[in-house]
């Protein structure tokens, strides 16, 4: 099972590049940047985590300019979003941008993402919150039509186009590999096996793991899809023990994300060292 770095990406952590150098320097397999455009200040959902809403969510920068610094700077650390909030961005655009991504980082982009927790977030660019697993999906299906058809048509509810052209195709083919991340949404689960490449499930907000891993391989094979071609990677949004990651890795995990302090150097730097050395106890 690999290990994978996820940091919130602030102006106040380790600069995306050079937190990217140090990751590959020290064996890492992926470093990954999650998404939000902007916070409501009226907070009116709650957190998900429970708990007032830590600062670090009204601070992070844009993931996709943080991985192409990253992807300038490193050869073979695969890059993600950890997580992409698909809902929240206009499909044709996006499209372009993933794909001018993956070419720039060689075929190492990987695509995390997810429909959004944030009702007030997602209706201010439109989405409606109880809507928003038909807009992920659209947007998903229209943006696979752009990447892998010379000449896309996609005629849907929320995404409406018709014959045009988009370039530059990705580089990794069919596309980048697509990780749908989610807390205990069945309905997540079966967009996985429909439309996604991987799962990236938070591990803590889900209470009968084992279960929830069966339930999703047996909606693969009702799909005629094997289980085997949906990949586990674990989402940690605290800091796990050797332990916990050999319980990941039991239950079939390929990869484990975990998340860095949000600090400077100083803080970052002996993390890194700290799991590395982990992931050597790991194999």
């Amino acid at each position: 099972m690999h290990l994978g770095i996820l940091s919130f990406n602030t102006e106040y952590t380790m600069p995306a590049d050079e937190l990217a150098r140090a990751c590959e320097e020290r064996g890492f397999e992926s470093l990954w940047f999650p998404e939000h455009t902007h916070i409501p200040a009226n907070r009116l959902t709650p957190f998900p985590a429970g708990g007032e809403l830590p600062t670090e969510y009204l601070h992070m920068s844009d993931p996709f300019i943080g991985l192409a610094a990253a992807a300038a700077v490193t050869t073979t650390l695969k890059l993600g979003t950890g997580v992409c909030l698909v809902t929240e961005h206009e499909p044709l655009a996006q499209a372009k941008r993933i794909a001018s991504l993956d070419r720039i980082s060689k075929g190492r982009f990987l695509f995390g993402v997810v429909a959004g927790w944030n009702r007030e977030e997602m209706e201010n660019h439109g989405t409606p919150p109880k809507r928003r697993w038909q807009v992920l999906s659209e947007h998903l299906e229209a943006m696979k039509a752009l990447w892998t058809e010379e000449e896309a048509s996609y005629h849907g509810e929320f995404v409406n186009f018709e014959r045009v052209w988009s370039y530059p195709k990705p580089l990794t083919k069919p596309h980048p590999p697509i990780l749908l991340g989610s807390m205990s949404s069945r309905r997540a689960r079966r967009l996985v096996v429909e439309l996604c490449d991987g799962w990236f499930p938070i591990e803590p907000l889900i209470d009968d793991m084992p279960a929830t891993i069966a339930e999703l391989h047996e909606h693969a094979r009702q799909a005629g899809r094997n289980p085997a071609s949906i990949p586990i990677s674990f989402f940690c949004v605290d800091a796990p023990d050797l332990k916990r990651l050999e319980r990941y890795r039991e239950l079939g995990g390929v990869r484990t994300v975990v998340r860095a302090p949000t600090e400077g150097r100083e803080v970052i730097l002996p993390f890194l060292d700290r799991y590395a050395e982990i992931a050597y106890r790991l194999g």
